[in-house]
């Protein structure tokens, strides 16, 4: 579908008047100047760009039957990011990959507005202190636990408060008690009587665990057994067909 906009223009009588001609302007929040489409179908195409980037976004874009190139949403990423005018306060700075392994960047999120602020080539500390020292109006950065960003901010953004943010609240949170149950796991099967374990109850997954610990169970019963009527690593080497280390 195409959307018509018929918009008035006028002329100026003025002879020493260097724009003759003026056009009709709309809200902002409706079409702004020289726009090709409107603002809440902008708005779409920037939250597109932001969820699937270029040719994904694209091609959902397809679907959803507004065309739109792969070129013109990271476009439009990259305009509303540069056309940030409000000053930043809070902020949450992290790593991301743009190739898992081999390279990786800074995302800079505006906390208060919940949207991103700029994406920098890379997690080197120089980059992101000279990007915060250029930004005095941040008091607030939320950081993971890693000592990179902490110290960039320290030496860019001195006087600005650092803060553990909630997502790595609760993801440390939750790992460190993992870890902790994990260590005590003999112990709760124990003390609930859990120690009986029913396959059919088990994922795939869960299922190769467990007969993994079943077969390492076995293994060190029979190794065992015969050490306590008291038969010699060699000839236990010979029966069971396993290394002498183990």
């Amino acid at each position: 579908a195409v959307l018509a906009i018929m918009a008035r223009r006028f002329w100026c009588d003025t002879a020493v008047c260097r724009r003759r001609i003026f056009c009709e302007q709309f809200d902002h929040g409706v079409l702004s100047r020289y726009a090709r489409r409107t603002q809440r179908l902008e708005t779409i195409v920037h939250h597109l760009g932001l969820a699937l980037g270029g040719r994904p976004g694209a091609a959902f874009a397809t679907r959803l039957m507004m065309p739109v190139s792969k070129d013109t949403l990271l476009r439009v990423v990259r305009r509303r990011a540069v056309d940030q005018t409000d000053e930043l306060r809070v902020i949450g700075i992290d790593d991301f990959a743009f190739r898992r392994g081999q390279s990786y960047g800074t995302i800079v999120c505006d906390l208060e507005r919940r949207k991103p602020v700029t994406l920098l080539p890379d997690r080197a500390l120089e980059t992101s202190r000279a990007w915060l020292a250029k930004r005095p109006s941040i008091s607030i950065v939320a950081r993971d636990r890693g000592g990179g960003y902490g110290e960039a901010i320290a030496k860019g953004r001195p006087e600005a408060q650092q803060v553990a943010d909630r997502w790595h609240l609760m993801e440390n949170s939750s790992r460190a008690f993992l870890d902790a149950v994990a260590k005590s796991m003999r112990q709760i099967r124990q003390s609930v009587g859990g120690n009986d374990i029913d396959p059919e109850l088990l994922t795939y997954a869960e299922k190769l665990q467990y007969e993994g610990y079943r077969r390492r169970q076995e293994t060190n019963e029979a190794i065992l057994k015969l050490a306590n009527i008291g038969t010699s690593i060699r000839q236990i080497v010979r029966q069971t067909g396993h290394s002498r280390k183990l």
